[in-house]
């Protein structure tokens, strides 16, 4: 298998990979072609088929398709030229192969959420705690947290999940005002309503209720009905852990339909915002094949990235 992630310009690529995405586009000059998006569990790469000729088999996204193609590159960024397609036939291929995974450990990371719930004080809390996370195990581990940005690999829910929680219990302990529990738990569920909001690996895509309601909705309503069936649940504290999944976008601009009010909801904003654009900065330097100290113009953090000095340890 020729990952994706150890392509290089100008070699020439005869593989499989998923189609994620398969657009119909025109250039500035009138010219019509497809432009793709191919995945393996290494990484998103663009592709485009500029002719269609009888050597472009029918294919349809989701579809595993066997390429035939030269990596070339547009505005610093590896792209694949394609000559050759045509669907992939069972046999041809293993299908782990497409799906991107954590490099973390899936069981070890669940453990610690689990022994964070464990250290809730408020015996509501606690409950509505294991009551989700049990009752979602299998897809809280498996999911994705995007379709492309931050942790978009199985685990990655859980894996960015895990580390917002770790930075709140960090900060939150700094300083006066703040609700250990509401924050914990503000943080464990902040981004729950994306295992409904996109769908299981390797598709991972938007789903109706993830394109009509948001994961932030989506996931209000699995905490409002997880809240309704512990008896006496306070009133106050519902709110409270709901505000902070409500506002942990920060700005309305955002997605947010609330600002952060309280200092839980304030903290869980700045450490979800830090994990993921320091996942983000670390993507781009593993994927980053570029001369000089800094990285091409990124789109998605509306910047250039200075360069390491030195890798980290593998």
């Amino acid at each position: 298998m020729k990952y994706i992630k150890t392509l290089l310009e100008h070699e020439r690529v005869v593989e499989h990979y998923l189609c994620k995405k398969k657009e119909s586009r025109e250039s500035r000059a009138g010219k019509s072609f497809l432009s793709l998006k191919l995945q393996d569990k290494t990484g998103v790469i663009e592709a485009k088929i500029w002719e269609m000729t009888n050597d472009i088999g029918a294919f349809n996204e989701g579809d595993i398709v066997k390429i035939d193609g030269t990596v070339g590159s547009y505005l610093g960024e590896l792209q694949i030229k394609i000559t050759k397609l045509r669907r992939s036939r069972e046999g041809e291929y293993v299908a782990s192969d497409f799906i991107p995974t954590t490099e973390k450990d899936i069981g070890e990371m669940y453990d610690k959420v689990s022994a964070l719930i464990k250290s809730v004080k408020n015996s509501f809390v606690k409950t509505l705690l294991k009551n989700i996370f049990g009752a979602n195990e299998a897809a809280f581990k498996n999911s994705s947290a995007a379709m492309y940005m931050h942790h978009a690999y199985m685990g990655g829910l859980l894996e960015h999940t895990l580390s917002v929680a770790e930075i709140c219990i960090f900060l939150g302990a700094r300083y006066k005002y703040v609700d250990a529990d509401v924050l914990l738990a503000g943080a464990l569920l902040h981004d729950i309503g994306k295992i409904h909001e996109l769908s299981p690996l390797p598709q991972n895509e938007y789903t109706d209720d993830g394109q009509m309601l948001g994961h932030i909705i989506l996931g209000v309503e699995m905490v409002s009905a997880e809240i309704a069936k512990i008896e006496d649940f306070p009133h106050e504290i519902a709110s409270l852990i709901k505000h902070c999944i409500i506002a942990h976008h920060g700005e309305l601009e955002f997605g947010s339909p609330k600002i952060p009010a309280t200092p839980e909801a304030m903290l869980l904003h700045f450490a979800d915002n830090i994990d993921a654009k320091l996942t983000t900065f670390a993507d781009v330097y593993d994927k980053d094949t570029t001369p000089g100290k800094w990285t091409v113009f990124q789109k998605t953090l509306g910047r250039y990235l200075r360069k390491p000095g030195t890798k980290p340890p593998q």
